[in-house]
């Protein structure tokens, strides 16, 4: 090969290597063109997206997001923000027979033996049922609520057919404390009873659950009632108890206690006599805790005006009907000292000179004859006595039952609003188990006026000071009230062996903060009572001890150095101890 022959096959080769970078930078500038051009095109897809969601759309897919942040139902809280009720993630003993197959066997070991196991990790459960369950070859749920440690004790039995799906249960961080108050929810998520039934559409509502509700109840006080309760169930053999404390200004249920309670958290055993709330839905015969309310009435009338005078303590025969007392007072009584004796005879001639229309007034005012005002589903109504004529009047005779606490069944509930507006300066409010903003207080209606509520302020300390109520003070509380010890009614009269033991109280007498309630079922007479059954032994101590716990709780420190003024009355009371 010649120089001019090589020169010219260099040129070529340069061309050539020319042309070859040329196409390689013509395809690298499509290609990045194209990648361009495909995420200018994802961009614009992107952009149209979320343009027709924000515009054309509710975004269900925000909105799934937003609520899978919130609890699955809302919380319930005390006055305080102490948790009543909670959503809570747990686990749940699923038997599925198939977990091995069509055709295979449900379980590795019989039914007998893995019914055993379980028991021995769940000891409250049911052996009979268990194997009934496992034998029959159906999908169930053996248990709801199990906890990890529980369920990894399941899982090393060994037997793939028993599961444990993740489920979001309702909790009760504080067990049975307020249950009849809160209620509880069943295994589809539907609540019953309590405010768990009443707060249903708000405690699902994705705007509103993620807030806490609180309700008027404080969980200190709550367990203080309860306590006591149970102890004084314990100590007289009662077969049952309930109580309420009640804030005498805003209406507000500070607790609520029905004994014997139950354990919202095994809403699997709830369905019993136990659910059912003595406080709101049972109505009794409470007895002589309705003679301050006639008292009361009375002054409020003008027709007591001098305290000092006397009226016959002597059996009343009225329509072959006697009046008596459970004991002898002496030929005669003035007001104080028929309270501190208790005298149904004096309160009866209290009443008939008062009237029965005088008398029935008070009483509806009081909201004797209509169900309690408060939110729970259950609410007892009143067996209001038959009136004689179109106007509902009552007979004479029944204007003297009624006014001593008989021939008129209220609840618990009733009877403790109605010695809020006795002492409260004479206003009724509703009760509530709401939080009472103190901005919005109700204005509730006048029933007393403010002279008569002060004067029976003074009446119900002296009875606990000299009369039935001694053991119901509470040293530094200032503690007024009154006992009441009604025979239960049966199909053939009143049966004297059963009795509704009450005691019913304020605190403290010289300004009123609060009312407590406590009632004893069938008490019987026992060596902490003294043998006795009547509320001086066994509902008035109980009082004193609530009392006692809930005053420093609530704000009412014990002050031993002062006390409402009853120095004018006490030189009306003579001596002597009645019930």
């Amino acid at each position: 090969m010649n120089a001019l022959t090589a020169s010219a096959a260099i040129a070529t080769g340069r061309v050539q290597l020319a042309n070859v970078r040329q196409k390689s930078l013509v395809t690298a500038k499509i290609r990045a063109l194209w990648v361009l051009v495909l995420f200018v095109f994802m961009t614009l897809t992107a952009t149209v997206r979320l343009a027709q969601l924000g515009l054309f759309e509710q975004t269900p897919e925000r909105t799934s997001m937003a609520e899978a942040l919130l609890p699955p139902r809302g919380e319930i809280t005390d006055r305080n923000g102490v948790a009543l009720a909670r959503a809570f993630p747990s686990y749940s003993l699923w038997f599925n027979p198939k977990a091995l197959g069509e055709g295979g066997a449900p379980l590795v070991k019989t039914p007998e033996e893995v019914a055993k196991a379980l028991l021995a990790i769940f000891p409250d459960g049911d052996y009979a049922d268990l194997v009934t369950r496992l034998k029959a070859g159906k999908p169930s749920y053996l248990r709801r609520r199990v906890l990890p440690e529980e369920a990894n004790r399941v899982f090393s039995l060994g037997e793939p057919a028993l599961e444990f799906p993740r489920e979001n249960q309702r909790y009760y961080p504080q067990g049975s404390l307020a249950a009849h108050v809160l209620g509880y929810v069943d295994e589809e998520g539907a609540g019953h009873v309590g405010m768990e039934q009443v707060l249903e559409k708000r405690l699902l509502d994705p705007a509103q659950r993620g807030t806490p509700t609180a309700l008027s109840l404080d969980a200190r006080a709550q367990g203080a009632l309860e306590d006591e309760l149970g102890r004084g169930m314990i100590d007289s053999k009662a077969k049952g108890a309930a109580g309420v404390i009640l804030d005498v200004d805003t209406g507000e249920i500070v607790a609520l206690a029905s004994l014997p309670s139950f354990n919202p958290n095994r809403s699997d055993l709830a369905v019993n006599d136990l659910v059912f709330n003595r406080v709101s839905n049972q109505v009794y015969e409470l007895g002589s805790v309705v003679k301050p309310l006639t008292v009361a009435a009375a002054i409020d009338a003008g027709v007591i005006t001098d305290l000092a005078t006397r009226w016959s303590a002597a059996p009343l025969n009225i329509g072959g009907f006697t009046i008596h007392d459970s004991h002898s007072f002496g030929a005669s009584l003035n007001v104080p000292e028929a309270l501190i004796h208790s005298s149904n005879i004096v309160t009866a001639q209290v009443a008939d000179k008062l009237g029965g229309p005088a008398l029935r007034r008070t009483m509806m005012a009081l909201g004797m004859n209509e169900r309690p005002t408060i939110e729970l589903p259950a609410r007892g109504f009143p067996l209001w006595p038959h009136g004689t004529n179109k106007q509902g009047d009552w007979a004479r005779i029944t204007t003297m039952t009624v006014s001593y606490g008989h021939g008129l069944a209220m609840t618990p509930l009733h009877l403790a609003a109605a010695y809020a507006a006795m002492v409260n300066g004479g206003v009724w409010r509703p009760s509530t188990l709401y939080k009472v903003d103190q901005a919005h207080i109700p204005a509730g209606r006048r029933v007393f006026k403010a002279s008569t509520s002060a004067r029976m302020r003074q009446l119900l300390r002296m009875i606990v000071v000299d009369g039935t109520g001694k053991k119901a003070d509470a040293s530094g509380f200032r503690v007024g009230g009154k006992t009441g010890s009604a025979e239960k009614p049966g199909s053939g009269g009143y049966r004297r062996t059963s009795l509704i033991a009450t005691f019913a109280a304020a605190f403290p007498m010289d300004k009123p903060r609060y009312v407590v309630v406590a009632m004893l079922d069938e008490p019987q007479g026992t060596q902490a009572t003294s043998g006795q059954r009547t509320a001086a032994w066994n509902a008035a101590p109980v009082v004193s001890r609530v009392v006692s716990r809930i005053g420093p709780m609530l704000g009412v420190v014990p002050d031993g150095s002062r006390d409402i003024d009853i120095s004018d009355l006490s030189p009306l009371v003579g001596n002597g101890d009645g019930e």
